[in-house]
């Protein structure tokens, strides 16, 4: 999960030639044992930590933009001035260094003890509920406090666990590779220390809008200032006979994770029905654990529908040269105790069933309270709901994009993180427009897939490289405007496209990268 820096470059506590630094690319040195790197812009100078506090990327491989710093690996943001984590995945600030100055020479002299100042909201709603203890309910939980909010904060999970890394839950932790203390996003003491009064397996039934409140099953009602809808979405089951059997599992949760993990014991064969990410991510992760898997879709082509034919091609082919046997074109029609029996009548060894055929957003509460519903929670450029003083955001909102016009509903991650981040602010008074450029990253085996922008349809893919070589960028257009970009091996190409169409959200033609 998290990546180590390996101390390169110079020690810059002995000095570097000032000359030496260009504008805007980041000179990767160390200082007292820590990777740290040197950013110039204009005539300020930073020092800060060279590691990603997300997942330990390589910062110095990364963009810099304005007077900020972006990792390469999974798109963080971070302040050169005082190192604050400006937007997720990285939750957590990177350290800041001291800069002296001498004689034309640069010297990392200590870490800065100056903190990050919490600013004064212009608006304190009297208590804020926050529905959902997902990506979007956490980052907005602790965006909230960041940001100087000191009312009572409440965040109703009707999950069991606590908000936890949910991308490991398909790749690492379920691969074997990340042990349990990775995945909780916080500890215990974090909610406490934060006076998040975070209530866990407990689920909500109604919406009082009238009474601005929120109930729950046990009749217990909790008063909202204002209100985040971040319930996420739920995984679609499957509709055949056998579904109910114990050894078919789905995937959204940490004890789902954690189901399918202790089922594999006595597991040697599985099969994965749906080639969906999360579908051939966790077909990654149990061939990493030894087990014969089987794939069954009714697509022409793993992901095509997403990321084209040649993309759908070279994941094909790259689960294919690690095992994976693929029945596309085919669905299943029922599960016994030891089979998946497809519609061809094809019966598949099967000791461990994993669907992944998709989700739907969660918007029965929303629906239930006149709150405007149109494939997800419609919500303005604020994100806010059709009721004012309720925001959604992440899995369920469906909201103004303003490089196409058109609404949109993106069901990724960082995207929710980011969301819950905004939705704070938002809920303090901020009224910042929602301009982010959706982004995800999918892993395969040794290979990570980077997705910026949003194309659910297209006319054309323009490719440059090679996939074989997994060195490659795809382009996706409608007409003569750019929509999304993905990468294979080329970070800095990602990070440029995403920037790219932040800068000109209305433009119908982005500047290519």
């Amino acid at each position: 999960m998290s990546g180590s820096t390996e101390l390169m470059g110079p020690d810059l506590t002995e000095g570097v030639d000032a000359a030496g630094l260009t504008e805007g690319r980041a000179l990767l040195g160390h200082a007292r044992g820590e990777a740290v790197l040197l950013a110039q812009r204009g005539a300020d100078i930073f020092a800060v930590s060279a590691t990603c506090s997300h997942y330990g990327g390589p910062l110095a491989e990364g963009l810099i933009v304005g007077d900020t710093i972006r990792c390469p690996w999974h798109h963080a943001c971070f302040s050169l001035r005082t190192g604050e984590a400006l937007a997720a995945p990285a939750l957590n600030p990177i350290t800041c260094w001291n800069v002296e100055r001498r004689a034309g020479r640069l010297f990392v002299v200590g870490r800065s003890k100056e903190g990050i100042a919490k600013p004064t909201p212009p608006h304190q709603p009297s208590s804020i509920v926050i529905l959902g203890g997902g990506a979007a309910g956490q980052a907005a939980a602790e965006m909230l406090r960041r940001e100087g909010y000191s009312g009572a904060l409440t965040m109703l999970s009707a999950d069991a666990s606590p908000p936890c890394d949910r991308p490991n839950l398909s790749k690492d932790y379920l691969a074997g590779n990340a042990p349990e203390e990775w995945i909780a996003l916080r500890p215990p003491e974090f909610f406490a220390d934060n006076r998040i009064n975070l209530l866990l397996g407990l689920r909500a039934t109604r919406i009082d809008v009238a009474n601005r409140c929120v109930v729950i099953d046990s009749g217990r009602t909790f008063p909202y200032g204002a209100l985040l809808l971040a319930t996420g979405a739920d995984p679609v089951k499957l509709a055949i006979p056998g579904a109910d059997q114990p050894h078919v599992h789905y995937l959204r949760t940490l004890a789902d994770s954690r189901s399918i993990i202790a089922a594999l014991g006595a597991a040697k064969r599985a099969v994965v029905i749906g080639a969906s990410f999360i579908g051939l991510e966790v077909a990654a992760a149990l061939r990493t654990r030894g087990l014969d898997v089987h794939v069954v879709a009714p697509d022409a082509r793993p992901l095509e529908r997403v990321l084209g034919p040649a993309l759908g091609d070279f994941i094909r082919a790259l689960h294919e040269e690690h095992g994976v046997v693929f029945h596309l074109g085919q669905t299943s029609k029922a599960i016994d105790s030891r089979n998946v029996v497809l519609a061809n009548g094809e019966q598949l060894g099967a000791d461990l069933v994993v669907a992944g055929i998709g989700v739907r957003p969660a918007v029965i509460l929303a629906e239930q309270a006149g709150i405007a519903i149109d494939r997800g929670v419609v919500v303005n450029e604020y994100l806010e709901t059709s009721v004012p003083g309720i925001f959604a955001a992440g899995d369920i909102a469906r909201w103004p994009d303003p490089r196409t016009g058109e609404m949109i509903r993106v069901e990724h991650w960082v995207v929710a993180e980011r969301h819950g981040q905004l939705a704070a602010r938002n809920m303090l008074g901020k009224k910042e427009p929602c301009t982010l450029v959706p982004f995800f990253w999918s892993q395969h085996y040794d290979v990570s897939i980077s997705y910026v922008g949003h194309a659910e349809n297209w006319d054309r893919i323009e490719s440059e490289g090679s996939l074989a070589l997994r060195d490659c960028r795809l382009t996706y257009w409608r007409g003569d405007q750019r929509l999304a970009v993905v990468t294979v091996g080329r970070d800095l190409e990602s990070l440029r496209a995403e920037f790219e169409m932040e800068e000109a959200p209305g433009e119908p033609r982005a500047a290519k990268a």
